[in-house]
Formats: structure tokens, sequence, C-alpha cells
């Protein structure tokens, strides 16, 4: 069919614009979303280094990867997304992953758990203004039978951004010293910048903050300047309707009357609270269980682990795509399917003797457990009109963020702090949390106490977190019950 043809075909039939510029608007937002997850995600790779530092405890890492990030993330989004349903969504992502990036870089320069916590907390305000816009701008460029793969293709953001955070974060933690950059900087005659910081003194995790945010600033010029808004609703099939935006507590009202989307924002809420809380301490537990290096525990979570998360992740929405012309409940049994399949696989993993053993089932679990990503995105647009969908995604994000990442973190944290001091209680050997602390004044036996505590509260901890699959994989097979009834845009 020829170019012309094609462009006068209507754009619920073609999407937006070129194949090819759709291509590279939605490898742009993907982009975006691998920044966003690699800022938020990097200090869950660091929390066993930063901890050391600057001499914290568990529950006060798990404040700082959840809710001092959620506080703001979570609160900002829906009023940013009411905002992008009237202004450019374009140049409201192109401010947040502005702002994000550079406290990302002043998060190195934290001193205390009161500055970090500030920093983490203006991260959090940047990343509020990510998905809602961008997932609107997906709607419009992509007709109704594309939008659930292209979700998936975006939500790949998720795993990615986690796979780079590890790979950056581990080996820059491991293996580049603050004399390494002074002297690089030196022989590329920036001697400004070297007097400018101190950079001798700056610890790897310090760096690896700083050379994670610095390339956001430099691609929310280049998106700026060549992704283009598209306009609202224009690929919504012709009976849609096309209102005028609508008052907040109208399409609150009007997502509270579609039990498909409060079922699965209910799940999608109960998996995310799971995830980001064994997600905060992977690497620390492959640290204090397994004895590895940050290097190799983060090879592992973030390479081998969110490769299969990544493929999960894609085929929810490719497959639903494809399913749902047979089958079209697929966007609710295949994540309740996948989720439910985990729970065994993460219990078998997380128990395992070593690391050969536990790879294998843990593999199958990340797959699994993701095939709920796609789908979440694709029903919170598709229950929708054109001008309420980023309040949707908004919505739907402050409560999975809120409970997810708000929380999940945070409670892991204090579970893990609570069963490690139950631990040292039983142990009998005259330990406390705060006396382990100081190993230089402890004996053998209770240095071995203490570690032993330190690995096994954190591991039951994860064991709970990862049950909660289950609990969310039932939310996602109720929606199924009306899934067809609320959808605007019909998959198919």
């Amino acid at each position: 069919m020829s170019d012309a043809a094609t462009e006068a075909r209507p754009g619920y039939e073609t999407g937006y614009r070129t194949k090819g510029y759709r291509a590279y608007v939605l490898a742009s937002l993907l982009v975006v979303y691998i920044f966003n997850f690699i800022d938020r995600s990097i200090f869950g790779i660091l929390t066993d280094p930063i901890r050391n530092s600057l001499k914290l405890e568990d529950w006060q890492m798990g404040l700082l990867g959840g809710l001092a990030f959620a506080m703001f993330y979570t609160t900002l989004g829906i009023p940013i997304a009411r905002v992008s349903e009237r202004r450019s969504r374009m140049m409201i992502i192109v401010g947040s992953l502005t702002i994000w990036s550079l406290m990302t870089v002043l998060c190195g320069f934290a001193v205390g758990f009161a500055s970090m916590f500030l920093f983490r907390l203006l991260v959090g305000v940047g990343e509020a203004g990510c998905t809602p816009p961008a997932q609107s701008v997906i709607a419009d460029y992509f007709k109704p039978g594309s939008r659930a793969t292209a979700a998936s293709i975006y939500a790949l953001g998720v795993p990615l951004g986690g796979m780079v955070a590890g790979l950056a974060a581990g080996p820059i933690n491991d293996y580049v010293t603050g004399e390494n950059v002074h002297h690089l900087f030196e022989s590329w005659g920036w001697n400004w910048l070297t007097g400018m910081i101190d950079w001798k003194s700056l610890e790897g995790w310090r760096i690896a903050f700083i050379a994670v945010g610095l390339p956001g600033l430099l691609f929310a010029t280049i998106i700026g300047l060549t992704v283009k808004e598209p306009p609202r609703g224009y690929t919504d099939p012709p009976n849609a309707t096309k209102p005028e935006a609508e008052s907040f507590l109208v399409a609150l009202k009007k997502l509270a009357r579609k039990p498909t989307y409060v079922h699965v924002v209910a799940g999608a809420s109960i998996a995310s609270f799971a995830g980001y809380g064994v997600a905060a301490f992977s690497t620390s537990f492959l640290l204090r269980v397994h004895q590895l290096t940050l290097t190799q525990a983060a090879l592992i979570f973030s390479l081998v682990l969110g490769l299969m998360a990544a493929i999960g992740v894609f085929l929810s929405g490719f497959l639903a795509d494809r399913l749902s012309v047979r089958h079209p409940t697929a966007l609710s049994w295949m994540p309740a399917l996948g989720m439910g399949l985990s729970v065994p696989l993460y219990w078998l993993g997380y128990l395992s003797p070593s690391v050969a053993l536990m790879l294998p089932p843990l593999m199958a679990a990340a797959t699994l457990h993701y095939f709920y990503l796609g789908p979440m995105y694709a029903v919170s647009a598709g229950v929708v009109d054109a001008r309420t969908r980023a309040t949707a995604v908004s919505i739907t994000l402050f409560a999975v963020n809120l409970i997810g990442l708000g929380l999940g973190p945070t409670l892991i944290g204090l579970l893990s702090t609570t069963l490690k001091s139950m631990m040292l209680s039983g142990a009998d050997v005259g330990v406390t949390l705060q006396v382990c602390k100081d190993t230089a004044l402890l004996s053998a036996e209770q240095i071995a106490a203490c570690s032993s505590a330190d690995a096994r509260g954190l591991q039951w901890s994860i064991l709970v977190f990862a049950t909660l699959y289950g609990w969310a994989a039932i939310h996602y097979l109720l929606a199924g019950k009306t899934l067809q009834r609320d959808m605007v845009a019909k998959t198919a």
C-alpha cells in the first residue's frame, strides 16, 4: 500500500505518523524510562556500601530506598498528570528528566541520612512527571491493537534500567576510585573541575551516582528537540467519545466504577510492594548469604535476572495483544498465571544453598512475575477515553508506588531489622544490633552471630514478600470477570 493511501486511513488503523517515527518515539520514551529506573534502582544496588559508609541500619536504608523517594513521587504524579491533559506532555517529560538526573548526581555528595533523604526525595519529584504523560503519548501514537505491545516495550525500562544500574554501579563501586577520576580529568585538561571538587576523597558509590546521573541531562536535550507532541485522541476509533478534560473527581468516580481497573490496580500494587521490597535488598542478599562481591551480586541480579525480567515484560504485552484476539480476557489470566507460578520458584531459589542452584528457579520466576506489568498499563489506558488517560495512569502509579515503592523497601527493611534483632536475642551470645556495628570489640563467636542474623533476617524477609505474588494473582483473575465490559478501546 502506498504512503498516500496509508495516510488517508484513519489513525485508529494506522497510528500517528510513519512506522519508523513511531518506533523512534517509542525507543526514546523507553530510554527515558530506563534512565528513570537507573536513577531509582541504583540505590538498591549500592545499599550495603552506603549503609556502611554512612553507618546506617536496614530500616534507615529502607526509608531512603522507599519512602524518601516515593513521598513526592506518588503525590505529585496526579497533579502533573492533570497538567499534562492540557499542556505539552513531551515538555513535561523533558523537564522531569532534567530534574531527576541532577538530583541523582547530588546523591553522590550526601553526607548523612538527612541529606540523602532530601536528594532522594527530589529525585522522586522529577520522576513523578515521567510515566503518566509518556503513556498518554504512546496511546496517541499507536492504534488500539498495538497499544499493549507498545506499553510492554515502554515497560522494559523497569528491568533494563535495573540491569544498567547494576552493570554500572557494581563495577564503579568496586573498581573506580576518586583518585582515578581526578587523574582522568587532569589528563583531559579539565583542571577547573578538579579544582571545584575534591574527587580524590569520593568513594566508589558516590562516583556511581554521579556517573549515571549526568547522561540523563544530555538526553533530555535530545528528546526535547526531536520528539513531537501528538494530537490527543488521534488513534481512538470513531465511536470513542472525545470529551473535554474532566475534573479529577469525575475521573476518579468513573474509574472507581470499573471493577477491572480496581482489581488490576490492587494486584499491581501488591506485586509492586513485593517487587520493590525484594529489589531494594537483592544485592545485599547475595553479599550476606552467599558472600559475593558487589560486582558479582549486581551482575547476577541486574544482568541475569534483569534480562529474564525484560523478557517477561515484553512477552506480557506481546502475547496479550495476540492472545486477546481469541481469548479476550488474556490481559487478566496471563499475569495471574505468571505471578502464581513465581511464588514456589522464588521460595526454591532463595532457600537454595548455592548460587548455581539458586539461579534457574529465580530466572524463571523473574520472567513469570513480570507478566503483570504490560497488562497493567494497557488496562489503565484502555478503560478510559483520550482526555483521561494520563490521569488514569497516574492514579494507577499513585497506588502502585505509594504501596509498592513507598512501603515495600521501608517495611522489608524494618522486617529484616526486627528479625535480625530476634535472632540475636535467641543466639544468647551477648550482642545486640548496636553492638554488632563495632566488630572490633567482639569475639569471633559474636561476629559470626551478627553475620548470621544479618543474613538470615534478610533471607526470611525476602521469602515473606515473595509469597505476596500469590495474592496479587487473585486480583488479576478477578479483573477478568469485567474486562470486556470495561474496556473503551478494544485490543482486538
